[in-house]
């Protein structure tokens, strides 16, 4: 899943109400551009947005929108009770844009929009809070959805993807959904065992996984979502042992070169328009922690890419992932 919440997957019945969320009209285009057909949206916020202004939410931090996908992502009931409790797009809008000045110097952004200016609009609309009711704008009924992380981890995103940091006046070619499946042989931290955990870091932004208690050969099957620049680097993998008293105990780290996977699937074009085929690979070299050649393939219309690490700088331990790649034009 994209956020351990915690608190398991969605009923099928709190899933159907979602969808029928999204197929009022007001929540056919996104909240803040106006796009149509958005499959995003922020579920602490509670509206649905496009890919485009997915990327402008994603660079403000979780704790003021936590993005996610409609379609592929794995949701919770509370999640759901949050954008049911909103009630949809012209819902939100009507506290988030209530005091929009008439005469405002930058217009509302369109789904033509640079992303400048889409940053400039969803800053002060949900982070600077400008357009709502003065009395509003600390505390509100809605300020549930702003603040729901509770911040307790010392790498989650809420404060490193600050639009303080630069990651947030970048421009942003796709999403790259990452699915930690596991470890095997971790090594050990505690007296027997460690208490591991994994983050990514691309740029400025980072992500993190659940805590899995006394394990060594740890499943997580968690998907993480990034934002790609379009001046990207590797992928930084590092698994950590959680401690309570003390600091947090690396277990190794690797890095993913994403050049094989977005350099082909943007040669290729549009995937869903293509037969599954190999379109790319990365290759194991000395110079990498790559365990097998890692193929990156077109799979049921997606681009997708597994990946087996051998984690560097520890005494043993091996990582498993599959990445996917969504452009900014799907």
């Amino acid at each position: 899943m994209s956020y351990s919440s915690g608190h398991g997957k969605a009923s099928p019945e709190k899933l159907r109400k979602l969808k029928d969320l999204l197929l009022k009209s007001d929540n056919r285009i996104c909240a803040d551009c106006g796009a149509l057909d958005p499959k995003w949206a922020s579920s602490n916020i509670g509206v649905f947005i496009c890919l485009k202004c997915s990327g402008v939410h994603r660079s403000l931090g979780t704790h003021i929108s936590k993005v996610m996908s409609v379609t592929l992502d794995e949701w919770s009931d509370e999640q759901i009770d949050s954008m049911l409790e909103v009630g949809g797009n012209s819902y939100a809008n009507s506290i988030y844009e209530a005091f929009l000045p008439a005469g405002y110097s930058k217009p509302k952004p369109n789904p033509n929009s640079t992303y400048d200016e889409r940053a400039e609009f969803i800053r002060s609309k949900y982070e600077l809070q400008e357009f709502l009711k003065p009395s509003l704008r600390i505390v509100s009924s809605k300020s549930s959805h702003l603040s729901s992380d509770s911040g307790k981890d010392k790498h989650s995103s809420s404060s490193l993807n600050s639009p303080a940091n630069a990651a947030g006046m970048v421009e942003f070619i796709g999403i790259l959904k990452v699915k930690v499946i596991k470890g095997r042989n971790l090594a050990i931290r505690d007296m027997l065992s460690s208490d591991p955990y994994v983050v990514l870091t691309l740029g400025q932004q980072k992500a993190q996984t659940s805590v899995i208690k006394s394990n060594l050969n740890p499943v997580w099957n968690e998907e993480l979502n990034l934002s790609v620049p379009e001046s990207y680097g590797a992928l930084k993998v590092q698994v950590f042992d959680h401690d309570v008293i003390s600091s947090d105990d690396i277990m190794g780290e690797a890095e993913v070169d994403l050049q094989p996977m977005i350099a082909g699937a943007m040669a290729f074009g549009d995937p869903d328009l293509l037969a599954d085929m190999q379109i790319g690979k990365w290759l194991k070299s000395d110079d990498n922690a790559l365990i097998n050649d890692s193929p990156v393939n077109i799979i049921d219309g997606k681009v997708k890419q597994e990946v087996s690490l051998r984690l560097q700088r520890v005494e043993c331990g091996e990582l498993d992932m599959e990445l996917q790649w969504i452009p900014l034009s799907q």
